[in-house]
């Protein structure tokens, strides 16, 4: 029952996504904002895997990682809209979706000043791409906001479904975190 209510609420999360067939009507970018960590299988990858993994830690870990992430993307969002670009930044979003599903895969649960730093290396990659494909006449703050949001919602939903899951599905957290570092290897090839 509780796997069938996780679905639900991902289905929900997710239903604003119908909005996006009609374009050039979202001047203030909230729902571009939305848009792009949701439909860039990189970065929906790596939103949903910071959510499982924080549902494998204890303490604090279980929110300061998805909290991490999310501050950490904001600035990097933020240097992107004032053009700053990183190198090998694209290597760098590839290699945390490897990263982070290596690290669910495996269980990892390392002291929390090093998963935190882990987290916001990897978050600042994707804020500042976020920021670098700020839409033309949109807002940077609408923009943001859709894409802090989207964020929040995809490790919401990691953390949910790996949480909920019953005891003898457990280990579906970690074929998903070793289906998500294939896809990452995958990236980094291409």
């Amino acid at each position: 029952m509780n796997l069938r209510k996780s679905m639900f609420t991902a289905a929900l999360l997710l239903s604003p996504a119908l909005a996006f067939a009609h374009t050039g009507h979202d001047h203030a970018g909230v729902m571009s904002g939305i848009a792009h960590p949701i439909f860039g299988l990189d970065h929906l990858l790596a939103m949903v895997a910071v959510g499982l993994w924080a549902a494998q830690q204890t303490g604090k870990a279980r929110w300061a990682l998805p909290l991490t992430f999310v501050a950490t993307m904001l600035l990097g969002g933020l240097l992107g809209f004032a053009g700053l670009e990183i190198p090998l930044m694209e290597t760098g979003i590839a290699g945390s979706v490897l990263a982070l599903g290596l690290l669910v895969a495996l269980a990892v649960r390392p002291p929390l000043a090093l998963a935190a730093g882990l987290t916001a290396l990897f978050a600042l990659s994707h804020g500042v791409a976020h920021g670098l494909e700020l839409p033309m006449l949109s807002s940077p703050w609408g923009y943001a906001a859709g894409f802090a949001v989207a964020t929040a919602a995809l490790h919401g939903i990691g953390y949910v479904i790996a949480r909920n899951l019953p005891q003898v599905a457990a280990p579906l957290v970690r074929i998903a975190g070793a289906a998500s570092a294939l896809t990452g290897a995958w990236l980094l090839a291409a």
